[in-house]
Parts: structure tokens; sequence; C-alpha cells
């Protein structure tokens, strides 16, 4: 039982660090309001903690394979919770984005170390259903996200929303830093370093090149998909930020499911072969539907916002298990840097073909995103044993 209980405070800290790491994006039209900035500019500001993430990721993997995640749980998470509240008393734009990108530096310990629990408590038949959990952190942050952020934004403008942001991280820092501990045992399938670096299987590689391109579709969703349903659709935002709500809670069950269905089938990157195919048709009807304006919008985007995250958790997974105990830190790292990386480019980009084009321009980039992942994912020859 103690491993679900070291799962659970990794899983806290991820969510509640995401609400001001990713939650930021379901308050555009306030930041919009309050800072007086076109969309784009907005885009970069709720983006800015992407490029903390970026810059820190492989760092804190390097310090959690030295000093493990009590240490860099509590001290990272509870950094970003001073750094939200800081936020909230800055009035120019570049204090702004230099204090979120801080803020996104410190809150990124929880990306990594929430993943390492998994593989160093749990053993490999359980595993897809252990990082499945963990990675609904991310989908609870943003439920939660969804249905607290717009209704404070709008009774207690920008600091409310960075205060609540902040204490939520500061308590899930101190719980980590006071109960988790070491794993008892040595867990099988993670006993030994594997020899020399894990760079040199291309299978890892491509991993990472299949989670950048499935960042495409998932940041464009996630990002624009409030402001898409409040002005092309004429919805209220906190309605708006509901249905993304609903739809993140979906998006847990929905990695739960398919972290299981590895477990059940010995294979990571067959199933997410499948969830891929799946979010082709989702994007494609998303792309003709806010192309033509058409009533079924909103419903496709429901149905990307919980599909276009369903896989995250299978090739993170994999990322980690090919790295091995000796690396896991700094691979999962590696790949979190990766996504976001894409992320931190994509975004702004959206934001200006939005702007000039229309929704639908950047969910078909979205799209082709998915498209382009088909060749790259390894699941030939994909050894369940191995897994």
């Amino acid at each position: 039982m103690k491993r679900w209980l070291m799962l659970a405070l990794g899983v806290n800290a991820h969510a509640s660090v995401t609400l001001g790491l990713f939650g930021l994006p379901l308050v555009i039209p306030e930041i919009e309001r309050h800072f007086g900035v076109p969309l784009a500019v907005a885009g970069i500001m709720v983006n800015a903690p992407s490029l903390g993430v970026l810059l820190a990721l492989v760092a804190w993997g390097a310090l959690a394979d030295r000093h493990g995640e009590r240490v860099i749980l509590g001290t990272g998470v509870g950094l970003a919770a001073v750094l939200f509240g800081a936020v909230a008393f800055a009035d120019q734009i570049w204090a702004v984005i230099g204090l979120l990108v801080l803020a996104g530096a410190g809150g990124s310990a929880a990306m990594v170390g929430g993943g390492r629990i998994v593989l160093r408590w749990f053993e490999p038949p359980e595993r897809g259903l252990a990082m499945g959990l963990r990675q609904v952190s991310f989908t609870l942050g943003m439920a939660a996200g969804a249905f607290v952020l717009p209704p404070i934004a709008q009774a207690h403008g920008l600091a409310g929303v960075l205060f609540v942001c902040a204490g939520t991280s500061l308590l899930a820092a101190v719980l980590a830093a006071i109960f988790l501990a070491e794993p008892p045992r040595a867990i099988s399938g993670s006993g030994a370093a594997p020899q020399g670096s894990p760079y040199r299987q291309r299978a890892l590689w491509r991993v990472h090149a299949t989670s950048a391109l499935h960042v495409l579709p998932q940041i464009v969703v996630s990002t624009y998909g409030v402001t898409c349903l409040v002005r092309l659709y004429g919805w209220d935002e906190v309605a708006a930020g509901q249905l993304f709500g609903v739809a993140a809670i979906a998006g847990a069950g929905v990695r739960i499911a398919a972290g299981r269905w590895s477990d059940r089938v010995g294979l990571r990157m067959r199933p997410l072969l499948l969830i891929t195919v799946c979010n082709l048709g989702v994007m494609a009807l998303l792309v003709t539907a806010t192309l033509s304006g058409a009533w079924l919008g909103p419903a496709a985007l429901a149905v990307a916002a919980v599909m276009t995250v369903a896989g995250n958790g299978l090739a993170y997974l994999t990322a980690g298990e090919l790295a091995g105990p000796g690396w896991a830190g700094r691979v999962l790292g590696t790949h979190n840097t990766v996504q976001n990386a894409v992320s931190f480019v994509v975004t702004p980009m959206a934001g200006v073909l939005i702007t000039n084009v229309g929704y639908w321009a950047a969910f078909a980039a979205g799209l082709g995103g998915a498209l382009l992942s088909l060749p790259v994912i390894p699941f030939r020859g994909e050894d369940g044993e191995r897994l």
C-alpha cells in the first residue's frame, strides 16, 4: 500500500503546480483585459512557465537521480509557490513573464519526480496503470483549474487566480517534503544500470520525437480551446471553462485506461499508435467544424481535449523504461524538455495563425503533427517482456 501513497504524493504535487504552470490559458480573457494586450501577447505570457520548464527539467532529473524525489519535489514546488505569489504583485509585462519563467523552472521538478516514483516503486506489470494514474495529475490540475480559475478571475481578478495557484503549490510541497520516502527494495526490471548512455537506442530518440509531434494537437486545443468557444461560438467564459473541466476529467479516465491496456497486452507503442489514429479522426472533425462554423465544433473540441492527452503516459513510461534507473531522471527530464520546447514555439505561432487565418488553421496544424507522428512511433518489433 505504501507505493500507492508515494504515487498519490507525486500526483498531488504535479496536479497542484499544474494550476499555475499550465492553467493560466483558462483565464486568457482576464489577462488580456488586465494588461491590455492582444491574444498573441497573452499567449506568450501564459506560456512563459513552459520556458522555465524547458530550461530546468534535465537539471531536476539529474538531481533526482542523485538525491531522490523528496528533495526535488519539496524544493521545486515550494519555490514555484513563492513565485506565483510574487507574480500577483507585478505590474510590468516583462516582470510577469520573468517570474512565470522562474516559477516554471521550479515547478518542473514535479514533472520529473512523479515519473521516477512509478519506475522505482512499481513492478513492470503495474507500471502502465501507475503511470496512467500519475499522468492524471496533469488532467486533474487542468480540471480543477477549469472549474475554479475562471470564476475566481471574474470575482477577484488575476491576483486571486495567482494566490490560489500559490497556495495549492505550497501545500503540495510541504506534504511531499514530509512524507515522501525511498523504496524499501529493488524493483525487478530496474535493478541494474544500463551499459553506457541509453541514447544509443534509436527507439528512445523516436519516443522523444513522437511525443514532440503529439504536443501540436494537444497545445492548440488546450491553450486556445476556451477562447475558441467564447469568440467563435459565443459561449460564456465560465461555461467554456467548465466544458474543458469535464473534458479533463474524462481525459484522466482515458489515460488510466490506456495505461491498464498497455499492462494487459505487455506493449506500450502499439496502443499509442491506435490512439494516434483515433486522434487523426477527431482533429479532422474539429478542423472541418471550425472552418464551417458548424454546431458540432464545441463537441469536437471537448473530444479533442480528451483524446489528445490520452497517449502521453505511454510514451513517457517507455522513455523511462528504456533509460533504466541510473538515467531515468535525466531521460524523463529530457523527454519533457522536448515537449515543452515544442509547446513554447507552437503556442505564440498558433496565436498568430488564429488571429490572421482562423481557429481552424491552428487545429489543422495540430492534425498535421499527429499525422507526421505515425511513421515515427517505434511499434515494430516491440517486445512486451522487455517492458
